[in-house]
C-alpha cells in the first residue's frame, strides 16, 4: 500500500502555526513561505488567491498547501474594503495571532503552519509543487480534531511537543495521501510514481545509498525497464533527471550532515558519492549557494 509505504519513510516536521483571522469585507496579502505552507479553514468561508491569481474557495474542512515562495492572498466574505499586508513571517516560537480587523468574532479563522516532509532523509515530498493544492477535507472530523491538537500543543509547549505535533501533522498527512489519487488533475505526480514498483525501487535505492556509483542504465537496470522508458517516465514523475535527482539527493544529504553531525568535509563528499573534495564542495556550492564550511558554519550559528 502506498501509504504504509510513505509512513515507513516519513519524517516531519512542524513549525509554530498562525491563526489567521479575517473580518468579513478584509483581504489578506501572505509572503512567500519559506517552507510548505499548509492553511486549514477552522471556521467560516473565503477564497484564496494563489501566485498566479487562481481561484481557490475556502471553507470549513479546507486544506490548501502553498509551495514555497508563493505569494498569495485570503478574503474573507462580502465587499472587500480593507486589506493587511504582511511583509515577512511571524517570529517563530509559539502560535501567533495575525488579525485582518477589529471584530471579537472574525468572519474567516485559519491555522497556518510551515511543515517539512520528507521521504526518507533527504527528499522533500513537495519540492516539485508549483502551484497551490486545494483539497476538500471537510468530511474528514479527524482532520478538524489534529488542527485543533496542534495549535493547542504549541500554544502551551511542553516536554515532547515537537514530537507530539509532528504525530499530529502525520495523522493529516494519511488523510491527505488517501485522498490525493482521486482529486481531479493528480497534482504531485510522485504518489502515482510511488505506486509503481519499478520507480519505487529505484527511489529506495538512492535513498538508502546516495553515493553509490549510479548511471541512468544501471537505475533503469533496477527498474526493469528500457534506459529511454525510464529517463523518460522517471523526468515526467519527478520533474527532473535521474542524475539531476541523484545529485539532488547527495546535497540534501550533505546538508543534513553538514548541519548535525561532525563528520570532516572529507568524509561527507566520499558518503556522498565523490572521490574529490574539491569536486564536492563545487557541487556542494552550485546547489546552496555556499560553500561547505561556510553552510555548516551559518547552520551551526543559527
Amino acid at each position: 500500500m502506498l501509504i504504509d509505504k510513505l509512513l515507513s519513510n516519513l519524517s516531519v516536521y512542524v513549525k509554530p502555526f498562525a491563526l489567521c483571522t479575517l473580518d468579513e469585507g478584509w483581504r489578506l496579502h501572505l509572503p512567500g513561505p519559506s517552507g510548505l505552507l499548509f492553511h486549514f479553514v477552522l471556521r467560516g468561508e473565503g477564497v484564496l488567491y494563489g501566485p498566479d491569481n487562481d481561484e481557490h474557495p475556502i471553507f470549513p474542512g479546507h486544506l490548501a498547501v502553498v509551495p514555497i515562495g508563493a505569494k498569495h492572498v485570503i478574503e474573507s466574505t462580502g465587499d472587500i474594503h480593507d486589506e493587511l499586508r504582511i511583509d515577512a513571517p511571524p517570529p517563530g516560537g509559539q502560535v501567533c495571532r495575525i488579525t485582518a480587523g477589529s471584530s471579537d468574532q472574525p468572519d474567516l479563522i485559519v491555522g497556518c503552519g510551515i511543515v517539512s516532509i520528507r521521504y526518507g532523509p533527504s527528499l522533500d515530498l513537495f519540492d516539485h509543487l508549483q502551484d497551490v493544492l486545494s483539497v476538500d477535507m471537510s468530511d474528514s472530523p479527524e482532520t478538524f480534531n489534529v488542527y485543533k491538537g496542534i495549535l493547542a500543543e504549541q500554544s502551551k509547549p511542553d516536554a515532547g511537543s515537537n514530537a507530539m505535533t509532528a504525530a499530529l501533522m502525520t495523522q493529516c498527512l494519511v488523510h491527505l495521501f488517501r485522498r490525493l489519487p482521486s482529486e481531479d488533475g493528480e497534482a504531485i505526480p510522485w504518489l502515482s510514481a510511488l505506486e509503481d514498483d519499478r520507480m519505487g525501487r529505484v527511489m529506495d535505492m538512492i535513498l538508502d545509498n546516495p553515493g553509490a556509483d549510479y548511471t541512468v542504465e544501471s537505475m533503469a537496470d533496477t527498474a526493469a525497464m528500457s534506459r529511454s522508458a525510464f529517463a523518460s517516465h522517471f523526468a515526467e514523475s519527478f520533474g527532473r533527471s535521474p542524475m539531476n535527482f541523484v545529485n539532488h539527493v547527495r546535497m540534501q544529504r550533505a546538508s543534513q550532515m553538514l548541519a548535525i553531525e561532525k563528520s570532516s568535509i572529507d568524509e561527507i563528499a566520499k558518503t556522498v558519492g565523490f572521490s574529490s573534495r574539491s569536486h564536492f564542495s563545487r557541487a556542494f556550492k552550485d546547489h546552496s549557494g555556499l560553500p561547505p564550511n561556510a553552510f555548516r558554519d551559518q547552520r551551526l550559528a543559527g
